[in-house]
C-alpha cells in the first residue's frame, strides 16, 4: 500500500465511522504503520501486520477516544504496547504532552525510534511500572487525561489509572464488549480512589468491532496508599 493508497483508505474509513479530523498530518500515520510493521520482523511488537486491518484496529480504535481529550493538555497511557492509543492520539493533537508507559522496553525501543523520524515531539516514553511511577512527586496527580487499552480488570486498572488524574482530570478506559460485570465490581473501588464514572459510550467501528469507553472522573485526591506494590492490584482488586 502507497501513500495515496493508504490517504484514501484513512479518509474512508474515518468517514465510515464518524470520526471528524481535520488538518491531520496522515503521512505520520503512514510512517507510523509502517515502521512497526517493518520492526515486527525482528521482534514482537504487534499481532497485527496486514495494513488495511492494522488502520482499523489501531488507528480508528485509538480515534474512539479522541473527542474525550483536548490538544495543550497532558495525557499518559498506561501499558502502550505499540503506541495505541497514545501516539494516535498525539499525533492529532500536537500540542499536547503525552507520556507513554510500558513494562517491555523493547517495544518502547521502537516507538522512540519511530516516533523520533516522523518528529513527534512533546512525547515521553518511560520504561516504568504504574504503580511505580505514580509514587513519585513529579508523576503523581499530574495528569488531565490517563488512558488505557484492554488492560486488565477495571479494578485494576483504575487502582492503576486514577493516582495519576488531577483533580476534575479524566481516566479513559477502553473496554470489550463484556464490561458490565466489571463495572459493577470496580464502583467501590473507583470511589475509594476518588473517581466517579461520568459516562459511558458504545462505539462499534466497521458494524463489527464493538468498544466500550469507560470514563471516570477524578473529584477528590487519591489516598497515598494507592497504588499498591508487588502486583496487589492485578491479586487483590479493590472489593
Amino acid at each position: 500500500m502507497n501513500l495515496k493508497e493508504f490517504e484514501e483508505l484513512f479518509i474512508e474509513e474515518c468517514n465510515k465511522n464518524n470520526i471528524k479530523i481535520s488538518n491531520v498530518d496522515i503521512e505520520k500515520f503512514y510512517k507510523y504503520m509502517l515502521g512497526i510493521i517493518k520492526w515486527n520482523e525482528k521482534i514482537n511488537v504487534t499481532a497485527i501486520t496486514d495494513e488495511k486491518e492494522f488502520l482499523v484496529k489501531h488507528f480508528i480504535d485509538s480515534f474512539t477516544i479522541s473527542s474525550f481529550v483536548e490538544d495543550g493538555k497532558t495525557l499518559l497511557d498506561i501499558g502502550t504496547g505499540a503506541g495505541f492509543p497514545g501516539i494516535p492520539l498525539k499525533i492529532i493533537n500536537p500540542d499536547m504532552k503525552v507520556t507513554l508507559i510500558d513494562s517491555v522496553n523493547k517495544k518502547l525501543n521502537v516507538i522512540r525510534e519511530i516516533s523520533d523520524e516522523i518528529h513527534l515531539d512533546k512525547l515521553d516514553i518511560i520504561h516504568t511500572r504504574a504503580e511505580d511511577l505514580a509514587k513519585k512527586v513529579e508523576y503523581r496527580e499530574k495528569f488531565d487525561f490517563v488512558t488505557t487499552r484492554a488492560v486488565s480488570n477495571l479494578s485494576t486498572i483504575a487502582e492503576y489509572m486514577i493516582p495519576f488524574l488531577k483533580i476534575n482530570g479524566k481516566a479513559i478506559c477502553m473496554k470489550g464488549p463484556n464490561y458490565e460485570e466489571e463495572l459493577k465490581d470496580a464502583e467501590k473501588a473507583i470511589n475509594i480512589l476518588g473517581g466517579k464514572i461520568t459516562e459511558i459510550k458504545k462505539v462499534v467501528i466497521n458494524n463489527e468491532i464493538e468498544r466500550n469507553i469507560i470514563v471516570i472522573s477524578k473529584i477528590k485526591n487519591t489516598p497515598n496508599k494507592y497504588p499498591r506494590g508487588q502486583g496487589k492490584p492485578l491479586k487483590e482488586p479493590i472489593r
